[in-house]
């Protein structure tokens, strides 16, 4: 049997992330009961999703990049009001001339 090659590999997406202190059991969107004991980590994607990380696994995959802020996308949050597209007017350029 021909060994494969080692590869470097990271993960693609910021996390947020807090380390349980107490047991904690929910039911995500889906339906998926999710368990998480004391040193495990609740885990908040992105886009809002929840589960739960063993302690082990969470920390041998991530690295702490510094505490999250309120500014964390979720889609429990409303969105940043952004203000509406300005039409631009390109000035004619010397080749229409």
């Amino acid at each position: 049997m021909r060994k494969a090659t080692w590869k470097i590999y990271r993960t693609r997406f910021l996390i947020k992330a807090r380390q349980l202190t107490q047991p904690l059991l929910f039911v995500d969107a889906l339906g998926r009961e999710h368990r998480g004991e004391p040193g495990d980590y609740l885990v908040e994607s992105s886009d809002g999703a929840r589960r739960i990380a063993p302690r082990l696994i969470f920390e041998d995959v991530y690295v702490a990049m510094g505490p999250a802020d309120e500014t964390w996308p979720s889609p429990r949050m409303p969105a940043v009001a952004l203000p509406a597209p300005k039409r631009r007017v390109s000035p004619p350029s010397a080749a229409t001339a």
